[in-house]
């Protein structure tokens, strides 16, 4: 089994419920699942693009992305109804939790400057979002693929019902978030 899965489960969730005053196990927020997607606005003019960033995201995941293509066509941007844009890919369950612990762990730290990733990129319900400005600072990309230098969006969809509980959840399960001054 995954270290942060273990992590969770022996440690986050009966912390949770004890400082949330949770009756049920059941209760404690989760992290349902993350969804990486990288929009590629240059595959407009060349196809070939979208190739690249989709086997950089199928490196990174572990898993085959799909295409996701434009609803509406906009003349000034040169996009017709249907082109495609971007990929995206849905992880769940343990390569979730690999994921995750290889960003915590390894990615986050590589990125340049980085003094921890934002305490206020929470939706309403709870939800985080980080941006990566490169894909470079992941371990199984190569410098030659790295050349086409793109960038990816990481949101981890939780199940709480608040933005401060899903921030509590993060930070327990070993987010760095920035400190306020």
């Amino acid at each position: 089994m995954n270290r942060l899965r273990t992590k969770y489960q022996d440690d986050v969730c009966a912390m949770l419920q004890k400082e949330q005053g949770y009756s049920n196990v059941h209760q404690v927020p989760r992290i349902e699942k993350v969804v990486i997607n990288a929009g590629v606005g240059r595959a407009v003019a060349d196809s070939k693009h979208i190739d690249t960033v989709a086997g950089t995201i199928r490196k990174v995941t572990g898993q085959q992305p799909v295409a996701t293509v434009a609803k509406h066509s906009i003349a000034g941007f040169k996009l017709r109804e249907e082109n495609k844009i971007g990929v995206m890919v849905t992880l769940r369950g343990e390569r979730m939790y690999n994921f995750l612990d290889r960003l915590v762990s390894i990615v986050l730290p590589r990125i340049r400057d980085f003094r921890g990733v934002s305490a206020t990129a929470f939706d309403r319900q709870g939800n985080y979002s980080i941006g990566i400005d490169d894909q470079s600072v992941f371990p199984e990309v190569s410098f030659e693929e790295a050349a086409n230098r793109h960038g990816l969006q990481v949101n981890i969809v939780i199940s709480a019902k608040t933005p401060e509980e899903s921030k509590r959840l993060l930070e327990l399960m070993g987010f760095p978030f920035q400190r306020s001054n």
